[in-house]
């Protein structure tokens, strides 16, 4: 009989194996947010705290346990100041569980404008998460062209230069660069460090052809181009793998795809192109949800539920489907009114990019039409939906401990933990009622409810199936999620890469 492996053994073969690999060659990690950031006090002095961010939370085991260098923006005149004073050299963490250094870009404050707030933010991320349409759809006029030329190209360039400065002297680095903010990096460390082992790991969905086919044609193709000097590219479904090898098979002249190997050569160079779903810590999920902050929470919070508690936990994006969530509640109701003061949907929303009109107006649909729930189906001692409106990790956690169903219904998504720190720490067998278009759809689809993302009525189905589902179905779906979910977790993400990674140093 096949003896399972522990945690703390997958724990203890990805410390040996990162320790094996940075004995051979240097790390340096690159992304827009990194994981120390500086703030200035009220007397001017610089206070170091820990960065935010999904990536950030991701790396957590390796920024605790190894030496390396992170190459992040500096985000404000903290991280500025901090930089100017350690002039060219990266900043060891004074936070007590940081072993990692930190080294800021810094770029003229109108760059990093048009790079992040007009090309990253909206551009890229509206057309990478399918929110290009008949109603939405911007014309790429001479303000985006100049924007890649003057912004997000010069970022990029400063970021390689960075890398390249960081490794100036010592063996070849490997370099994991993340994200859609740092597509043309590779391509431009490639160059001045040809046996750099370069690995991109993008956290968020790629579309197909036909939708990057809107960019103009040479900037798609330089972005394809740079990826392909990646030793790896990955991506958080098989579903992205397929598209990337498709757009640089019809966008990089000489570019040879291998659908089967799931490789790009280009210029006699093969780029391994892989799927690695991010998870969550669940040491740390669980510790976060036993926690008296928590606990606290949980009275406060629970006084709003009822018989059938229905929980979501998202940012305010359109992409997170927010409005058909709601609406396919508002259906179950108006099909089943006998469900009503008996199933009480809570909503946790952190509002997002508020600067960006678009996510303005969509929060303002959304409180709209909460209200007009609120109003046609409520009674005097009961309100249907209740939304929290803030960003407090601790306290979705404390309602994702409460729910009897967990709804996440994205278009599409890239990482997305709340379908995985949800089971996690339930306490009610709560039943999984999950979208198609969610980067966690095909590991938990096993113990899950399916639907597609703009079948409001399917939806509905769905709802009305996890509120009458007997107990002995519910216990099952949650111990199959809850195995699925401690087998494939963070260490296990890591370990994965870090294998692929040692597999082309040998």
């Amino acid at each position: 009989m096949q003896i399972p492996v522990t945690e703390d053994t997958r724990r203890q073969q990805l410390f040996e194996l990162c320790a094996d690999l940075l004995e051979q060659r240097p790390l340096i990690v690159a992304s827009n947010r990194g994981p120390l950031e500086y703030h200035l006090s009220p007397e001017g002095e610089l206070q170091p705290r820990r960065g935010s961010g999904a990536i950030v939370t991701a790396l957590n085991s390796l920024i605790q346990n190894f030496e390396f260098t992170w190459v992040a923006n500096a985000m404000g005149e903290g991280d500025r100041r901090a930089q100017q004073e350690a002039e060219t050299a990266s900043i060891l963490s004074p936070l007590t569980r940081q072993k990692v250094s930190a080294r800021f870009v810094i770029t003229p404050r109108r760059m990093y404008h048009k790079f992040y707030n007009i090309f990253c933010n909206p551009l890229l991320w509206f057309l990478q998460h399918s929110m290009w349409s008949s109603a939405y759809t911007p014309n790429i006029d001479s303000t985006v062209h100049d924007t890649w030329a003057t912004g997000y190209t010069p970022v990029n360039q400063a970021f390689a230069d960075a890398i390249v400065a960081e490794a100036a002297g010592g063996p070849a680095p490997i370099v994991m660069v993340n994200d859609y903010h740092l597509y043309l990096v590779p391509g431009m460390v490639r160059k001045d460090i040809p046996d750099a082992l370069i690995y991109h790991n993008i956290h968020i969905p790629w579309p197909s052809m036909r939708t990057w086919q809107l960019l103009p044609i040479s900037i798609r193709n330089e972005i394809c181009a740079s990826l392909c000097a990646s030793d790896i590219v990955a991506f958080q479904s098989q579903w992205d793998t397929r598209s990337f090898l498709e757009c640089c098979e019809a966008f990089v002249p000489g570019a040879h795809a291998d659908y089967a190997q799931s490789t790009v050569t280009f210029n006699g160079h093969t780029t391994m192109v892989r799927a690695y779903p991010s998870s969550i810590d669940v040491d740390e999920v669980r510790a976060i949800a036993e926690s008296q902050r928590a606990q606290d929470y949980l009275n406060r919070v629970g006084e709003f539920t009822a018989k059938h508690t229905i929980v979501r936990v998202d940012r305010a994006e359109p992409n997170k489907n927010i409005i058909r969530g709601f609406r396919a509640y508002q259906t179950m109701l108006e099909s089943h009114p006998e469900l009503k003061e008996e199933v009480t949907f809570l909503a946790f929303l952190v509002p997002s990019r508020t600067h960006i009109k678009q996510y303005e107006r969509y929060m303002e649909e959304i409180e709209a039409l909460v209200r007009q729930i609120n109003s046609a189906h409520g009674s005097p001692n009961w309100q249907p939906v209740h939304i929290f409106s803030e960003n407090n990790y601790t306290q979705a956690i404390a309602g994702l401990k409460l729910y009897d169903t967990l709804l996440v219904n994205p278009v599409v998504d890239g990482m997305n933990p709340v379908a995985k720190e949800g089971p996690i720490v339930n306490t009610q067998n709560g039943v999984l009622v999950i979208s198609e278009g969610s980067s966690a759809f095909d590991q938990l689809r096993g113990g899950a409810l399916a639907v597609a993302p703009a079948d409001i009525e399917g939806t509905a189905q769905a709802l009305y199936e996890a509120v009458t589902m007997s107990p002995e179905e519910r216990a099952q779906r949650a111990t199959t999620l809850v195995e699925s979910i401690e087998r494939e977790d963070s260490v296990q993400w890591l370990l994965t890469q870090f294998q692929d990674i040692l597999s082309l140093t040998q």
